[in-house]
């Protein structure tokens, strides 16, 4: 995947007439990434994803108890 400031560069030089080919050459990509891109109308963006953490189901424990104890950092453990 490449970057925003990729995405801008690559429409940006085959606006002043760059080749596809010049384009991956001169940014070190595949040519269909290029072209991929040149043809995309909206940047590339990062998905957003949560994980769940194996400790969930015990939050509401930890923190109680956390506040029991007056913790409020993980180093007192």
């Amino acid at each position: 995947m490449i970057t925003r400031g990729e995405f801008f560069m690559i429409k940006d030089m085959y606006r002043k007439g760059m080749t596809i080919s010049d384009i991956a050459r001169e940014l070190s990509i595949d040519r269909k990434t290029a072209r991929k891109y040149i043809h995309s109308t909206t940047a590339p963006s990062k998905p957003k994803r949560k994980k769940k953490s194996k400790l969930d189901p015990y939050k509401e424990y930890l923190h109680r108890r956390m506040m029991e104890d007056h913790v409020f950092n993980g180093d007192d453990y």
